[in-house]
């Protein structure tokens, strides 16, 4: 096994893919050199390592890019074994993979016009919960979290964020108790906590990027916030917004 010193991640820190891959790292117990990354202008490293999309995260091992933050977790989960986060069974891992694509293709949402949208994808979810595969088990991954928690619950937390920036109502406790339950509960674990930053500071930097996207649209300027990310907050996804 290579030391952790082997291992270096540009990211950016209101990022939920990011955010992914440093929770991913933290359960599996490897440590890690973090770079980060501003977004709009990026480092020539950035630009180095992933010359296709340009976008974070990247995890350098051996100063070898992994890009695509469901590759670099899947990937980490195959290049050290322990503490995985993939099923064993074969059939659980297409679960899971299937329902990753399902959160990375179907699972997006921006602004109130697609409130609809995001209730019939949670909808979705709710079932599965409730009645489908993943019916009586603590997380999408058994007892601990595994690679489809991480995906969905690294950006589930800024449905919170937009509720509160956009006044909606997007998960309610009533209407989809079972997410709802899964993630507190996610949001919860130690790991999580560690990783995902105070909601504070996620308004903060929603709102900015919010009243600087309406300046834009109205045709004045503004100035951005001091530390870049992604849109996250007017693209919200319940997973993420970056790659």
């Amino acid at each position: 096994m290579d030391p952790p010193s082997s291992l270096k991640l540009l990211g950016s820190w209101a990022d939920s893919h990011t955010h992914r891959v440093q929770l991913a790292l933290k359960l599996k117990g490897l440590g890690f050199e973090y770079q980060e990354e501003d977004v709009i202008n990026p480092s020539p490293a950035l630009l180095l390592h992933n010359p296709v999309y340009k976008k974070v995260p990247v995890l350098l091992h051996n100063d070898r890019p992994v890009v695509e933050s469901v590759v670099i977790l899947q990937y980490i989960d195959e290049t050290w074994a322990d503490n995985p986060i993939m099923p064993a069974d074969p059939f659980d891992r297409a679960l899971a993979r299937f329902w990753c694509h399902f959160a990375e293709d179907k699972a997006s949402l921006c602004q109130k016009a697609a409130v609809d949208q995001v209730h019939d994808n949670l909808k979705l979810l709710e079932r599965e919960l409730r009645d489908g595969e993943f019916k009586g088990k603590r997380f999408f991954g058994g007892d601990k979290i595994g690679l489809l928690d991480i995906v969905l619950g690294c950006g589930s937390y800024w449905l919170a964020v937009f509720e509160e920036v956009m006044e909606v109502k997007l998960v309610d406790p009533g209407t989809f108790p079972a997410f709802h339950a899964w993630l507190k509960d996610f949001e919860e674990q130690n790991e999580v906590k560690e990783t995902i930053p105070a909601i504070d500071k996620l308004l903060e930097y929603a709102r900015g990027i919010r009243q600087m996207m309406l300046s834009l649209s109205n045709g004045t300027s503004t100035t951005a916030p001091a530390t870049a990310g992604t849109t996250s907050a007017i693209n919200v996804t319940v997973d993420g917004s970056s790659g």
